[in-house]
């Protein structure tokens, strides 16, 4: 028997905006959505966005930074000058090029998406 894929589930206030967020700056794809959470997928990983329930999602449209998080999502991507372009048009932003670094073959870059969570793009360095 084969297990399941491996996955997260992040709470969210808006889920239509920020399941177009992650699809359109990772590139990853919808493969299940319904009216409380969307299932994203890529490179053998979902992303479950799942909206916060009405009564406690914020009133807010201007999200804090939250780069105390305890996890943070690490996505690949083909290329992270695409996602920063893309990332922008979405609501959220990829930190500017000279706050990028290389390690183990991988280059990589931080950002964050539309309610302020802070996540990681990684494309092979080249």
């Amino acid at each position: 028997m084969t297990m399941p894929p491996v996955a997260a589930v992040m709470f969210v206030d808006n889920l239509n905006r920020m399941s177009a967020f992650y699809q359109g700056v990772a590139g990853m794809t919808a493969v299940h959505a319904d009216s409380e959470h969307v299932v994203l997928e890529a490179a053998g990983f979902q992303l479950i966005v799942h909206a916060i329930p009405e009564a406690y999602a914020s009133k807010t449209s201007a999200y804090p930074l939250r780069e105390d998080g305890c996890i943070k999502l690490c996505l690949p991507v083909a290329s992270i000058d695409a996602a920063r372009a893309m990332a922008v048009g979405l609501g959220g932003e990829l930190w500017p090029p000279e706050r990028e670094w290389e390690a183990r073959g991988v280059r990589v870059c931080d950002g964050r998406d539309p309610e302020g969570n802070v996540f990681q793009l990684r494309q092979n360095a080249v």
